[in-house]
């Protein structure tokens, strides 16, 4: 074993090819020759019992009529025809022979080596002690009586001939296959040997070069292949020259598994530095896909951090956004200028815009090279919506103030030019034109004073009069003053009041103002909207565990377009056509609500479900819900468990 493990790796190679080869060969031609002998054997067998079987059919007429001379020139006759006949002879039913080829005299031992009964041939191998012959002996019958049998020998030496010729071509094939392969071997393991020595040779140069195994270790016997040093063929050589690799390797993977462990707790702590932050930041590459990404900004595309590294911002938002996301990347990577702005997002038509801060700024590599832009956005929609609340209660107070004067200064004049044109009315009759001229003044300057007295309302700083109310009673109130208006219109109004009568602290007559101010625009809205039936819906719940009542008031009117939302409480906003309203209702109302300590908050269109838990028609207008929320008065635990039960 030891003496093979020292031979050269190109002489296993021959040595194992050569047993393979050979082993095979001899495998082969073993069932080769063992099939092949079977299947001349089988053949002659069926030969013999052919020949027999002929001779048996042309020996009954001549056996018949016991012509001696012609059975004679037959069995010759076909002794001359084929040469592997080594005998053949015929026998009358009592066993005497009238006809052979034998020329030297008939073998009294042949007669009695083959007897058959019946009337199939039967064969068998007689041995001579120089040859092996099939003897075939055929019975000669007419109709059912047995004249005699027909004896035929063939020789078996022309089957072991051509079974030595196919013995000797199968050797000779083996040793052409043999020498062919140990050519090929020789070549493919001289190639391999050539292949592992440079493989060795450039592992030894890794070793020594790039990871410091050859300096100042030559004495170390781990490195004794750096000298030269050689054990067994050149597989065991690569083995020992990959071992001390390995050894090397191993040194300078717990080094770097040192650094992983370092770098990878800096990246952690980094990364959760950067995740905390609630602005959102990214990093691009030069080609403007996505290096990384902090949550913030995952969770504001839709998306997990994984999924948006190596896309593009064409890929995240729509089209206009990621337009101008791209340009303002490709200024830094080109300029390297600082991107500081804020910008508005408009991201779906039905979402509200959003407010970005904006920074962008070019990330440096060696040679002072542009990388990458990094870039930070914080959401700054909030804030924006601060300084709008601020502008517009300074502009409210503003109108207020201005509201209240010019309220007073023109409260004298209308009252005026009201008598004036009541006390005018009386010296005209009523069909002339000058008295109808004159109550178009009258209803005017009424319409004036109503405007007036809301300024006078909306601009009033002093806090209301309040006591304590039912809010359910101030709604029902107010429903049973329109009732009869609203059925001549056929608005069918529904209520449904939480029937534990909260109680609040709260102006009832400013409330009421509220309660008409919404029934009046909604039944207003209904008309508009053209339906021939429509409804509108009053529902109050109470809250006992946040001490608070809401009322909801929903109609099915044409609605509120969504750009108007947002301004509907706003004095003097009106989507009512010019002398149809004056702007100042829900303004004053919003007021009274937000005096009280309560908010108010419109809904339009109204949702297909809300229609159908209030009971509202569905193929009407748009709709739109008034949701008030006012705070309880304070109630005794006596009071709150009365109302809960």
């Amino acid at each position: 074993m030891k003496l093979f493990n020292r031979l050269r790796f190109r002489t296993k190679i021959n040595l194992g090819l050569t047993l393979i080869v050979g082993f095979t060969s001899l495998i082969i031609t073993i069932f080769v020759i063992r099939m092949a002998s079977d299947a001349l054997i089988e053949q002659s067998r069926k030969r013999g019992e052919v020949l027999s079987g002929n001779l048996a059919l042309r020996a009954e007429d001549p056996l018949l009529s016991m012509d001696l001379l012609r059975l004679e020139s037959m069995v010759n006759e076909l002794k001359k025809v084929d040469e592997e006949i080594v005998y053949a002879f015929i026998m009358d039913d009592h066993n005497r022979i009238i006809a052979n080829t034998f020329s030297d005299g008939f073998p009294t031992n042949l007669k009695y080596a083959n007897q058959v009964q019946g009337k199939n041939i039967k064969v068998v191998t007689v041995d001579t002690g120089k040859h092996r012959i099939f003897d075939f002996a055929a019975p000669i019958f007419i109709s059912d009586t047995r004249l005699g049998t027909v004896r035929l020998g063939l020789s078996r030496s022309g089957i072991h001939s051509v079974v030595q010729n196919l013995i000797f071509a199968i050797c000779a094939l083996t040793g052409a296959v043999l020498l062919l392969a140990v050519v090929v071997s020789t070549h493919f393991a001289r190639t391999m040997t050539m292949q592992l020595g440079a493989l060795r040779r450039h592992a030894r140069e890794i070793v020594r070069t790039h990871l410091g195994a050859g300096q100042g270790q030559e004495n170390n016997d781990n490195y004794d292949f750096l000298r030269g040093f050689s054990r067994g063929d050149e597989i065991q050589q690569l083995t020992e020259t990959f071992d001390a690799m390995a050894m090397t390797l191993e040194c300078h993977i717990e080094d770097l598994q040192i650094t992983e462990t370092d770098l990878t707790r800096q990246k952690e702590l980094l990364r959760t530095i950067i995740n905390v932050t609630p602005d959102f930041v990214a990093l691009l590459s030069p080609q403007l896909t996505y290096l990384a990404v902090n949550r913030t900004f995952a969770e504001h595309v839709g998306r997990t951090e994984e999924q948006i590294i190596g896309m593009t911002d064409a890929e995240l938002y729509p089209p206009e956004i990621a337009k101008i996301k791209i340009e303002e990347a490709k200024l830094v990577l080109n300029t390297g200028r600082t991107i500081n702005k804020e910008n508005r997002e408009d991201t779906t038509p039905e979402a509200p815009a959003r407010w970005f801060h904006t920074i962008r700024v070019p990330v440096y590599g060696e040679n002072n090279r542009i990388i990458g832009v990094l870039s930070t956005a914080r959401d700054i929609t909030e804030l924006k919506s601060y300084q709008a609340q601020l502008i517009q209660s300074q502009k409210m107070e503003s109108v207020g103030k201005l509201a209240g004067g010019v309220a007073h200064e023109i409260n004298t004049p209308l009252g005026i030019i009201l008598g004036y044109a009541q006390l005018l009315q009386d010296d005209f009759k009523p069909e002339d034109q000058i008295h109808k001229d004159l109550e178009i003044i009258e209803k005017q300057a009424r319409v004036c004073r109503k405007i007036v007295a809301d300024l006078l309302g909306f601009s009033r700083q002093t806090e209301s009069e309040k006591i304590t109310m039912c809010f359910n009673n101030s709604i029902m109130e107010v429903v049973q003053l329109v009732s009869h208006t609203f059925k001549l219109e056929k608005i069918e109004i529904s209520t449904s009041l939480d029937d534990r009568y909260p109680i609040i602290h709260g102006d009832p007559e400013k409330l009421k103002q509220v309660w008409l101010n919404l029934l009046s625009n909604a039944m207003e809205a209904v008309i508009e909207a053209g339906a021939e039936k429509g409804g509108i819906h009053i529902s109050t719940s109470l809250d006992t565990s946040a001490m608070t009542i809401t009322a909801i008031f929903a109609d099915t009117g044409y609605g509120v377009a969504q750009k108007d939302l947002g301004a509907i409480f706003d004095p003097f906003f009106s989507t009512k056509p010019v002398g149809k309203g004056t702007g100042l209702g829900l303004s004053v109302s919003f007021g009274i609500i937000k005096d009280h300590g309560g908010t108010i908050e419109v809904l339009s269109p109204l949702p297909i479900p809300v229609r159908r838990e209030f009971g509202l028609p569905e193929n009407s207008g748009p709709g739109t819900m008034f949701t008030v929320v006012l705070p309880l008065d304070e109630i005794s635990s006596e009071d709150e468990n009365s109302i809960k039960s």
